[in-house]
């Protein structure tokens, strides 16, 4: 079936993206004109399928990780006229919600999907009728595929008899040839063979190529094999034991009173992107910071609207202008990246999953402008409004659970990414000065979690260091 290509873009002020839907050039049922279309047969349409002027509004990707998206809710009503730029249908993507408008007029002729349903990705969603006149005929059409893609599939073939089943009786062997024969036996068969009193010349052999065994010569003398206690055990085990393809298939019970409760879009995207990870080799390390005067320099700049979490996301991209490698990242295990953006993705939870909003160019821009940055990124992110450039351009990832007390955790690194820092609390700590007295000082623990492909031991440890440099002397943090 030729058809246009769908084309979207995603607008750079507003949370929409807009759709161009497809005119069918061949069809199903009969065209209104036969002598301009080709009447050959097509049996391979499954997917929904309209005449001409009747356009199709396909469920659109929204970011490159999408495979599906949900109907959050339909802005439009069938029936209703649509403009063209007009918002006609709001999806949830894995990451955000986003107003889907029309390039085309007409009518909203029929909801393929309802809201509150999901479809993949390339899948009409809707039909956009020209004019009223072809308003009935897209429904009818529509009612014909979902009957007919609803239509339950044909019975399996039934099961073979068991006569034709079985397999055909293997041959029986054709008895030895007459005459003497090489004897092929064991020592340990001859010796059992000289002891019961065992002509080993008539004992037939089952070892390879005939070879006569110790338990052939206790068979031809009428001897019942021994069997250890410890091999009845294991055969026992053995045959007890379930094989780890029905143990991984098996479901586990259900706890009476539980409920179970579906993945939303987004929590489905953080366990695809989890499982991901397990693919790749890291390793950890951890170091110890004092913060006290990095506790001083936010007193002073937190009535300005600048957090802790934006210290940090400063202080990272400064320590990672000196050490690339740690902002680099491996996608196909046979090369890496060395970017040439320092984009801070913050992790972030949110009713219904987790967001990491990306400071871009952190490294460039000055404490205040990212504060504000920062600051609206956190709304867009909380509204589930943020573009999908704001959410998956991280090139370091930080993760701060301080906020709760937390003392130290580990974090999972992110598909696509070198490294993930997770950032403890900041908590009075006794400290050996070096001139033997002690004294009270405040100090976090950060833990980072890295690519070891990319990454080794010595390019961590050094990172920490200039980090922990930055932190406690964050002068420098407000230039």
């Amino acid at each position: 079936m030729a058809s246009s290509s769908f084309v979207s873009r995603v607008s750079p002020t507003c949370n929409t993206i807009s759709f161009s839907s497809s005119l069918s050039k061949s069809f199903p049922w009969p065209p209104r004109h036969p002598s301009s279309f080709s009447s050959a047969p097509h049996h391979h349409h499954k997917p929904l399928t309209v005449r001409a002027k009747i356009r199709e509004i396909f469920m659109p990707a929204l970011s490159s990780t999408m495979t599906e998206g949900k109907i959050v809710s339909w802005v439009k009503s069938e029936g209703d006229l649509v403009s063209k730029g007009e918002s006609v249908v709001v999806v949830e993507s894995d990451k955000a919600d986003m107003d889907v408008e029309t390039f085309y007029d007409g009518i909203l002729a029929v909801i393929v999907v309802d809201e509150g349903e999901t479809a993949p990705v390339g899948a009409p969603i809707g039909l956009l009728a020209e004019s009223e006149d072809e308003v009935a005929e897209a429904k009818a059409k529509a009612a014909t595929s979902s009957s007919s893609s609803s239509s339950p599939p044909p019975p399996p073939p039934p099961a073979a008899s068991p006569s034709l089943a079985q397999a055909p009786p293997a041959a029986s062997q054709s008895p030895p040839p007459e005459g003497p024969r090489k004897i092929v036996a064991s020592p340990y068969a001859k010796k059992l063979a000289k002891q019961h009193k065992v002509d080993i010349g008539s004992v037939v052999g089952s070892g390879p190529f005939g070879r006569i065994t110790p338990s052939d010569v206790e068979a031809a003398a009428g001897i019942s094999p021994k069997v250890s206690s410890d091999n009845v055990g294991s055969v026992k085990t053995v045959s007890a034991a379930p094989s780890p393809k029905a143990a991984a298939s098996a479901p586990l019970p259900v706890i009476p009173g539980s409920t179970v409760v579906p993945f939303t879009t987004m929590q489905a995207a953080v366990s695809k992107n989890m499982l991901e990870s397990l693919s790749v080799p890291t390793f950890r390390v951890g170091y110890p910071i004092k913060t006290d005067a990095l506790d001083a320099l936010y007193e002073k700049v937190k009535s300005k609207g600048v957090t802790m979490t934006v210290l940090l996301a400063k202080a990272t991209a400064m320590a990672l202008a000196q050490h690339p490698v740690v902002n680099a990242s491996c996608k196909d295990g046979k090369s890496f990246t060395y970017n040439s953006s320092i984009n801070i993705a913050v992790a972030v939870a949110i009713d219904g999953g987790l967001i990491t909003p990306v400071l871009q160019d952190a490294d460039k821009l000055d404490l205040y402008l990212l504060s504000q940055k920062w600051k609206e990124l956190l709304g867009k992110a909380r509204a589930k409004q943020l573009q999908p450039t704001e959410y998956n351009s991280g090139t370091f990832t930080l993760s701060n659970l301080g906020m709760f007390g937390v003392d130290r955790f580990d974090a999972i690194l992110p598909p696509g990414q070198g490294a993930i820092m997770a950032v403890g609390a900041s908590k009075p700590t006794v400290v050996a000065g070096g001139d033997g007295f002690f004294s009270v000082k405040s100090k976090m623990q950060v833990n980072v979690t890295a690519d070891h492909r990319i990454i080794y031991g010595a390019d961590l440890a050094s990172f920490l260091q200039t980090f922990s440099k930055i932190i406690e002397n964050p002068d420098g943090l407000t230039m």
